[in-house]
């Protein structure tokens, strides 16, 4: 019996078809995008980065399932550069969003209060879920933007809202990413039980149409 239940929960896994979920990260120079997104991937911690937008993907087990995570790490233009602005392509490419500021920098802070508002000019809340990320915890001690500043700018965007040291843990990252996951995933979920009801109403009036025209 238990080896029965061993293979037919064994199945049941094999049977979860894998998830692909598309990450954009986005925020201003120097917030530390690319430090969070290798801690992710590799564990490792690396302060140096060039300026290279990429896109990495990585394959996670969570719960059972095979999630295939693709994380672009966009680049932000500096002072004097053409355009900071989020491109159609990065709205359209991402399930879900993580804007990224340096708690010790207001104005990358202000800058994630200028993405969200283009995002949400063109994304509802309920069609791409954002997570918010302070990063820099470890030099709290120069802190300019206070978590009670951080965590209402996410309620009022209907965002998730974490602060981490990408330079510290791989714990705190790893909750982002798995986070994140999680919210594309019930995302998908009410789109996919709206869709159904939509076409249950369509056939419906489609009955009574028919009906009428009897």
């Amino acid at each position: 019996m238990v080896v029965q239940e061993k293979s037919r929960m064994e199945a049941m896994e094999g049977n979860q078809q894998r998830v692909e979920v598309n990450i954009l990260l986005l925020g201003a120079h120097n917030v530390g995008k690319s430090a969070l997104t290798v801690r992710f991937l590799t564990r490792r911690f690396i302060s140096e980065y060039g300026d290279i937008e990429s896109v990495y993907s990585r394959v996670d087990r969570i719960d059972g399932q095979e999630i295939c995570f693709n994380i672009w790490d966009s680049q932000y233009a500096q002072p004097g550069e053409k355009s900071s602005s989020v491109s159609d392509k990065q709205l359209q490419w991402a399930d879900g969003m993580i804007l990224v500021y340096n708690m010790c920098d207001r104005s990358s802070f202000d800058v994630v209060q200028q993405q969200l508002q283009q995002i949400r000019r063109s994304r509802k809340p309920s069609s791409v879920p954002i997570i918010i990320v302070a990063n820099k915890r470890d030099l709290q001690r120069h802190r300019s933007v206070s978590g009670e500043e951080g965590r209402l700018l996410a309620l009022s965007q209907q965002c998730g809202f974490f602060e981490v040291s990408a330079a510290e843990t791989y714990h705190g990252v790893l909750l982002v990413f798995h986070r994140l996951v999680d919210l594309v995933k019930e995302t998908r979920a009410i789109r996919k039980s709206m869709a159904g009801v939509r076409g249950i109403v369509r056939s419906v009036s489609a009955v009574f149409a028919k009906k009428r025209a009897e």
